[in-house]
Order: C-alpha cells, then sequence, then structure tokens
C-alpha cells in the first residue's frame, strides 16, 4: 500500500510539473491543482498508513491519528481557494492581453 501511494504521489507530482511549466495558462491552472492534489495525498500518508484503525477511545488500542486528516481537509479548503483565484487571474490576462500565453507574447507562426 505505501508503494502505491509513493508512485501515486510521484506520479501526480512529476505532471503537475510538467503542466505547471507550459506555455500556456489553462495547463498551468490544471498543473498547480495536480501538485496540490500530490500534496494532499502526500500529507495524508505522513499520518501512517493503517487498515482496521479505529476513532480515539479510551483503551491502548492501535488508533488512527487525526492530525493529518485535519492537515489534509484545510490544505483541500486552500487549495480550492488558490485554484478559483488562479482561474480568474487567468481569464483576466486573457481580457487584458489578448491571448493565454503565461508571458503575454504571441505565438510567432511560420
Amino acid at each position: 500500500m505505501e508503494g502505491l501511494y509513493a508512485i501515486t504521489t510521484g506520479v501526480l507530482t512529476a505532471c503537475g510539473l510538467y503542466l505547471t511549466l507550459r506555455g500556456r495558462t489553462f495547463p498551468v491552472v490544471v498543473g498547480l491543482t495536480l501538485l496540490s492534489y500530490a500534496v494532499n495525498l502526500f500529507l495524508f500518508s505522513m499520518g501512517g498508513l493503517t487498515t482496521d484503525g479505529a476513532a480515539i477511545v479510551d483503551g491502548p488500542a492501535s488508533y488512527a491519528d487525526p492530525l493529518p486528516q485535519a492537515l489534509v481537509l484545510t490544505a483541500i479548503v486552500i487549495g480550492f481557494a488558490m485554484t478559483a483565484f488562479v482561474v480568474i487571474l487567468a481569464m483576466r490576462a486573457r481580457s487584458e492581453a489578448g491571448n493565454d500565453h503565461v508571458d503575454g507574447r504571441e505565438e510567432e507562426r511560420q
């Protein structure tokens, strides 16, 4: 299970970085979203992957750590707000510059 989490986190990070380095705004937004998913998965896996972990109860039983879950929920909210802000920023840049390039320059046609 840990291997699957590690591979998935790596693939999401690699795809997110690739899309973030693109020249258009929409792939950059999707890349940032994939990077936030990778960070959420990383934070969630830092709590330890326990199956059959109960909620915190009285006794020395094995329980699931609630801190990574709280961090992931907070990161989801922050990621959603960041995505909404970047989409609005990209829409404004497109309307002002007339194109959707990240640097605002026109594409050279040959």
